[in-house]
């Protein structure tokens, strides 16, 4: 998963602004985790409204507030802001643990394209081998909340078997009957990359008045 920001910078959102810039400490942040993509704006109604909620989404995923041990989880803010300003604005009530790349760094407006997103906020869930899992969550998470996670770490052990135990792979465990519904949803993105499958719109389009609308 680390390959997807090799030599890169990214930026943890504590107060020190500590920079992960070495394969090292991005490999230790990023790897054998479910990433999730974070593309928003702070001059969009719609992601002001949805903030709080992933907010709290990803806290009681991995704040020992709430748990005792953080699940395998990291997300980065890609900006979408017009300005640094903004960019930091918008960033001042997020979690520490949060991870963002630097405004100056055009990655912000690759990634868009690379992932076909068309409307904000758009949450595309990325599988430790880097792969699609689901190409916007938004949704999923304002109704399901934490209880997403369980969701994709499943289809994850279904699609590619990265949180599964070696001794596990010749035995594996009977599985649900939502097994198949799972596999079907959260089937392996057949499409390259930045391909033409779809792009991930929020209910409702994109963003209302203010907001960005149509991205790229």
């Amino acid at each position: 998963m680390a390959d997807l920001f090799s030599g890169r910078v990214l930026i943890r959102n504590n107060s020190d602004q500590d920079e992960l810039d070495t394969e090292e400490e991005l490999s230790r942040r990023l790897d054998n985790r479910l990433v999730l993509l974070f593309f928003g704006a702070g001059s969009c109604p719609r992601c002001q409204e949805f903030a709080p909620v992933l907010r709290d989404f990803f806290m009681r995923l991995t704040d020992e507030f709430y748990v005792v041990r953080a699940a395998q989880l990291a997300l980065v803010y890609v900006s979408q802001d017009p300005t640094e300003e903004e960019q930091g604005e918008f960033l001042r009530d997020m979690p520490k643990k949060w991870l963002f790349l630097p405004f100056q760094d055009d990655l912000r407006m690759d990634l868009g394209r690379q992932f076909s997103v068309e409307s904000l906020p758009a949450v595309v869930v990325l599988k430790p081998s880097g792969d699609v899992l689901t190409r916007d969550a938004a949704d999923e998470i304002r109704r399901l909340g934490p209880a997403c996670f369980a969701n994709w770490q499943e289809a994850a052990e279904l699609l590619d078997r990265n949180f599964l135990e070696p001794e596990d792979l010749d035995d594996p465990a009977p599985r649900s009957l939502t097994d198949a519904l799972r596999r079907r949803k959260y089937r392996v993105d057949s499409e390259p990359r930045g391909g033409s499958g779809g792009g991930a719109r929020t209910e409702g389009g994109g963003c209302d008045e203010g907001g960005a609308d149509e991205l790229f």
